[in-house]
């Protein structure tokens, strides 16, 4: 590669890079404040303005940044730009509506799954590193809860890979291979069934990476007393504040590549920059109706789980759930005529 090549694909890392974290920041504050504001009307209140989550994020910018006492500052101050730069990582490797995604050569799901925990332990590292005893219990709920939800991801990653693999040739565990071969076109009823259950586990494994309700037991305000922030402020709260926003455009961009990677440019027939903007529009429709149904709806009709009932939950029904889409595709084997969805 020569020096004037090897400049330009840097360069087009940069600006890549530099578009996504914008792309994943804006919309996932812009996500945040409609969960917000529809949360408010289903609860007969009148809520915040959307714009609200970027108000919040300016203010904290520029108040003061305190470092508790007992803390270890570098840790401390180093947790929450871990978390954020982790999560934007993941927007490199996810495809957008229909736009190839920077570094779609490059990795695939299993970096995916160990990108995700880097977020949740940066928070975990703040919490222990504040020096609070209420961080601590934080923290300490905060690594039961992804050690609880990480079975049944794992399950539903692996029963998509393994359905995909007696399909096409190639690597099953690429989304680029994921995108292009949707499962719900190519398995009969047991596999539709099966791909239904596991949807079903990814949409409640969501508000588990997310801390939301009724999975938010690390952050209790009633209980501990915002749990593992609760010693954080000004920039740092801010940057975690991203990091939950970004994060939540990650985890429905994942589901929308997994179950849902359809564009409507090819059923239109659109060619060019009319087809690019035509999928972008049906993608943040799409990542719409996937927040409202994993996080919004599920926050506003359930209370808040004890952290033995969230252990329970993930590790006993939404395994097994998991474990039988996982056998429904096993015994759907493309042994009789797909629906042809």
């Amino acid at each position: 590669m020569s020096f004037l090549s090897l400049s330009e694909w840097g360069f087009k890392i940069v600006i890549g890079t530099l578009l996504a974290s914008a792309f994943g920041i804006i919309l996932g504050l812009v996500f945040k404040g409609i969960d917000r504001k529809i949360a408010a009307h289903m609860q007969a209140r009148i809520g915040p303005p959307i714009r609200q989550p970027f108000r919040d994020v300016a203010k904290l910018f520029i108040k003061e940044n305190i470092v508790p006492e007992n803390a270890i500052p570098w840790l401390f101050n180093l947790a929450p730009i871990i978390g954020l730069i982790a999560t934007i990582s993941i927007l490199l490797y996810l495809p957008i509506g229909g736009l190839n995604p920077l570094f779609g050569d490059k990795g695939d799901l299993i970096l995916i799954l160990y990108l995700l925990i880097i977020p949740s332990l940066a928070m975990v590292v703040g919490g222990f590193a504040s020096g609070s005893p209420y961080a601590t219990v934080g923290a300490q709920r905060e690594m039961i809860v992804m050690m609880s939800y990480e079975f049944p991801l794992a399950i539903t990653i692996i029963a998509i890979a393994w359905r995909l693999s007696s399909l096409v040739n190639g690597n099953v565990f690429s989304l680029a291979t994921i995108v292009a071969n949707p499962l719900w076109n190519n398995v009969g009823l047991l596999g539709f069934i099966g791909l239904i259950l596991l949807l079903v586990v990814l949409v409640l494994v969501t508000p588990g990476e997310l801390s939301k309700i009724p999975f938010d037991v690390p952050e209790a305000e009633t209980e501990i007393a915002g749990g593992l922030l609760v010693e954080y402020s000004g920039r740092n709260l801010a940057l975690f504040y991203l990091t939950d926003a970004v994060k939540t455009v990650v985890m429905g961009s994942l589901i929308i590549a997994l179950f849902f990677p359809y564009n409507l440019s090819p059923l239109l027939g659109l060619n060019g920059y009319l087809a690019n903007t035509v999928d972008i529009l049906f993608y943040l429709l799409k990542l719409f109706i996937v927040i409202i149904f994993s996080i919004t709806l599920i926050r506003v009709g359930v209370a808040r789980l004890k952290i033995d009932q969230v252990v329970y939950t993930y590790w006993i029904p939404l395994t097994l759930i998991g474990l039988i889409g996982l056998v429904l595709l096993m015994m759907d084997a493309r042994a009789f005529i797909p629906l042809g969805w």
